[in-house]
């Protein structure tokens, strides 16, 4: 009989910490994963097609965001809904899904005079003011006798590109 009771406390002892576990997991499980308004901590490499490191948060501060805010590129937030802490994932994006197509409506000449003639080289990258005092980069794309033709895309648009993602922490949606 004693071996029946202990059998049966036994069991009831093993149920319940299988009820408990599986509480625990599937809550766990759900707020572990990247969703809508969860803050996420993250490294990354970022490379072009043909596998040149453009650049890298390793050994660097991760890049810290609010899922769903709009606060990195759309191709890159899509995917990593989802993802978990310690999730590593290859992401590759078309030039859509990145920072765009080159937009030939932002070239812009202006008058040769008004840049520095240190700067005058094409490919150079010199900082711009826009009206409300945000600087932003542009670069040199074509020297005319009296113009300088500058080009307003983002350094990366056209271009296809594949971030390596380690997910380092993911704060559930209203946590500091």
């Amino acid at each position: 009989m004693k071996k029946k009771i202990i059998l049966s406390v036994s069991g009831v002892a093993l149920l319940a910490i299988i009820a408990a576990a599986s509480l625990f997991f599937f809550r766990g499980w759900n707020a572990g994963r990247i969703k809508e308004g969860s803050v996420v901590r993250f490294e990354y490499t970022l490379s072009d097609e043909k596998g040149a490191l453009i650049e890298s948060s390793k050994g660097k501060e991760p890049l810290t965001y609010i899922h769903g805010k709009g606060q990195i590129v759309a191709g890159l937030e899509k995917e990593l809904a989802g993802m978990t802490m310690n999730e590593e994932k290859n992401v590759r994006l078309k030039p859509e899904d990145a920072y765009g197509q080159v937009d030939r409506q932002a070239f812009q000449e202006i008058p040769r005079k008004e840049i520095p003639a240190d700067a005058l080289k094409v490919g150079n990258t010199l900082v711009a003011r826009n009206d409300r005092g945000q600087l932003f980069p542009v670069r040199v794309h074509e020297i005319k006798d009296k113009t300088v033709v500058l080009d307003f895309n983002h350094p990366l648009a056209g271009k296809a590109l594949t971030f390596a993602i380690k997910i380092l922490d993911i704060k559930p949606p209203g946590a500091k």
